[in-house]
């Protein structure tokens, strides 16, 4: 096929809008974590990456518009890592957030009241959450089976503790603080879960580089800051629809055709989760810059003699990819 250099000043790894603003970062991230993207052909997804590889060459197909070009790169964007290239699964990509969220949430707010069923809908949560952060790890650091699985069991663990514990003390309280045990159990299992899945940065060190991609070594403060930010951007992410939610089921229930409709009470429960959730995936991610910074003075030491004696004082911050 014939190929025609793209139009001067275009550049596809450009961000269409500005990511040093939160509002700019909300537009992005509204654009990759589109839950329609899920619903995107494999050969389609196949065909966004040769046209972003192709553009990233300076060549595309002859009449392709700049519109067809970014679409290219938002199914990129939501389906590739952005470290490796390499295709990501569709149960752990952020695009599938809201419709695996919604559904997962909902029965968790839905299904409180016995052990069992807290047990059976916190292990089917930290079961996706694992294979989301598993997904969406800073590719460069490999983790092993083994690590994988301490890492499962111990934040599964640490959610099923959380949620037998307080759903058994609050057996004499308010109807209402039952209901929010859900969201204790999940922001416990994600201070667990993501930094067990993603240890191997916290070991080794995550790269590091300077304004222009150059790397400049390994550093274990950019890993530990990056995931403290992704724990908070997910407790963020959940903490509205796990919090508000239960206040407004709470009343909704009081009314006599509420309780006409028991067996609604689920489903309606899973769309309002998904009602919150389309707009705060987007939402949490864009918290913080995918494209994270740190301070030459706050890394390690000897990363930081080593840096300063190959560049001197021109490179006062290191970047770095947070994941998500």
């Amino acid at each position: 096929t014939k190929m025609a250099t793209v139009s001067l000043g275009f550049n596809i790894d450009s961000p269409r809008w500005d990511q040093s603003t939160f509002v700019g970062r909300l537009k992005h991230f509204l654009s990759i974590t589109d839950p329609r993207t899920v619903l995107v052909p494999e050969e389609e997804l196949d065909q966004a990456k040769a046209l972003v590889e192709g553009c990233r060459a300076g060549l595309v197909p002859p009449g392709s518009s700049q519109e067809q070009l970014l679409y290219a790169k938002k199914l990129y964007d939501s389906a590739f890592h952005p470290d490796s290239g390499e295709k990501m699964n569709l149960l752990g990509r952020m695009s599938f957030q809201v419709p695996g969220g919604m559904a997962i949430t909902g029965c968790m707010l839905q299904f409180y009241r016995t052990v069992p069923a807290v047990v059976f809908w916190q292990w089917v949560n930290q079961s996706f959450n694992a294979f989301v952060n598993y997904t969406n790890r800073n590719a460069a650091s490999p983790i092993s089976l083994r690590q994988i699985g301490v890492a499962y069991v111990t934040a599964t663990g640490a959610a099923l503790a959380t949620a037998v514990g307080l759903n058994l003390y609050t057996k004499r309280a308010p109807p209402l603080v039952a209901r929010w045990v859900p969201f204790a159990a999940v922001a416990a299992a994600n201070c667990v879960n993501i930094p067990m899945m993603r240890q191997q940065e916290i070991i080794n060190g995550i790269t590091v580089t300077d304004e222009n991609n150059n790397e400049l070594g390994c550093s274990r403060r950019a890993a530990v800051k990056g995931i403290a930010q992704v724990v908070l951007s997910r407790i963020t992410m959940a903490a509205p629809g796990m919090i508000i939610l239960p206040i407004i089921m709470e009343r909704l229930e009081k009314f006599t055709f509420m309780q006409r409709i028991r067996v609604l009470h689920g489903p309606l429960q899973v769309l309002l989760c998904g009602g919150f959730l389309l707009f705060m995936v987007p939402a949490a991610c864009a918290l913080f810059p995918q494209r994270c910074s740190l301070a030459l003075a706050d890394l390690e030491v000897e990363l930081r003699d080593s840096i300063m004696a190959k560049h001197g004082d021109k490179v006062p911050y290191v970047y770095f990819n947070k994941g998500l």
